[in-house]
């Protein structure tokens, strides 16, 4: 479960990374459309992409490594993926476990 759950988060911070940049580029382009000025609209943009990259850092960097360890590295480590999958529970694609139900990001 734990290897579907980390493709799953991946994948989701994959395509909010790809909106970001996608947002980024538009709203810097195009600041007036939106009722911003374009110093405001490049804090807005850095923010949304460096938000994504970290959430990605975070996911590879500090989780990833330790998944599978034993002891309390391994329990942290599970726990923080099942909350960074948390925010996804409705996500169709979203691998449910049925045997911990009682976990954040399973299914209540």
């Amino acid at each position: 479960m734990t290897d579907v759950l980390v493709t799953f988060v991946r994948a989701r911070f994959d395509e909010e990374l790809e909106k970001a940049r996608f947002a980024a580029d538009v709203v810097l382009t195009q600041p007036a459309r939106f009722g911003v000025e374009p110093e405001d609209a490049a804090k807005h943009a850095r923010f949304s992409v460096a938000t994504a990259e970290a959430r990605l850092a975070l996911l590879d960097d500090t989780v990833v490594p330790y998944l599978g360890t034993a002891g309390p590295g391994g329990r942290n480590a599970e726990f923080q993926l099942r909350l960074l999958a948390a925010p996804y529970v409705e996500h169709r694609d979203y691998p449910h476990d049925e045997t911990s139900a009682d976990q954040p990001g399973s299914p209540a």
